[in-house]
Formats: structure tokens, sequence, C-alpha cells
């Protein structure tokens, strides 16, 4: 396996593959990755895009990672910056790098791929602090929430509810640069 960092070009050229391993890793429905393509289509063109992917040596495609600094206007972002205080606004959203995406496919995860991915995300990031959301889950058993505190992602809000999603999300966040 080899990680590799991403252009948006290339992410865009792989969008298939990069929607496919979003949905086996999320376990989405067909409709919604369809919306998601054009979302994913239009990340990249946003300031501070960075990308990385984890591929086999047939080329295959086991795991991407992207973000880019938050700014008003993107969804993401001013949905959370209403559900802030304006101290946490500040502390966390005057210089962000949201990492938007990270995903492995299920047959690859459990060989530290995803840890990979966001060591070499996190250290090519612009921005002081860096946020993500998770769906909420047992911090024990789910990967992504051990990989997300083995890298000191702290507790920015919890249950937090996205429009338009019924599960309940976890907004976690750290200082850069990844030392």
């Amino acid at each position: 396996m080899r990680l590799v960092r991403w252009t948006p070009d290339d992410l865009v050229r792989r969008l298939d593959d990069v929607v496919a391993v979003y949905g086996e890793a999320m376990n989405y429905r067909a409709d919604l990755l369809e919306a998601r393509r054009g979302y994913i289509a239009t990340h990249v063109r946003r300031p501070g895009f960075r990308a990385v992917a984890s591929l086999t040596s047939e080329g295959h495609l086991a795991g991407f990672g992207y973000g880019y600094l938050g700014t008003p206007g993107q969804w993401w972002h001013d949905q959370v910056h209403r559900a802030l205080t304006a101290g946490a606004r500040q502390r966390w959203l005057a210089d962000c790098f949201e990492v938007v995406e990270l995903h492995v496919r299920p047959p690859a995860q459990g060989h530290r791929l995803g840890t990979r991915q966001l060591t070499a995300l996190l250290r090519m990031a612009p921005g002081s602090t860096t946020l993500l959301s998770t769906p909420e889950a047992d911090e024990q058993r789910s990967r992504a929430w051990r990989l997300y505190r083995r890298f000191g992602f702290v507790d920015v809000l919890r249950h937090f509810h996205f429009p338009g999603d019924e599960r309940p999300f976890g907004i976690l966040g750290r200082d850069l640069p990844l030392t």
C-alpha cells in the first residue's frame, strides 16, 4: 500500500472510486452518494485544499482523505459556527483546516491506513486549528473515534445535528501543526 498526495485534478479524475469508498465506509444509500459526488467535485476548488490517497500495488483506491480552509459561506462551517459560542468561534474557526472526509474501505480497515492518511493530511494542512465531524458512537468500539482521540482531538460540540441527517455528530478539534 502506498500513500500519495493528491492534487484537485487527481481527486476529480478518481471521483467514481472516491464516491465508492465513501459509500462503503459510511454505508450510505446510492441516492445520497449521487448528491455527494457533486459536493466533492466542488470542494477541490476551496482555499487550502489538501488530499491524500492510499493505493494498492494495482492502483486501486483503498482510502482517501481531504480537507480545506473553512470560511464563512461554506455550509458545514456555517452550521458549526451557529452552534458555537463567540469564544469558541474565535478559538476554533478563525484559522481552521476542516478535515472534510477521511475514509478507508472496510476490508482495508485495521491496517493503520486511516492513521497514515490523517497524519499526512494534518502535516500539510494550513491553519492553526483543525476540526472534523464524525457520527456519535461508542468511543471504545469505534475505530474512527479511537483514531481521533489518539491524535489528540477534543470535544468541541457533542450530539450535534446537521440539517437533513437524523444522526447526532461529534465535532472534534485540535491545534495545528501536527507535531
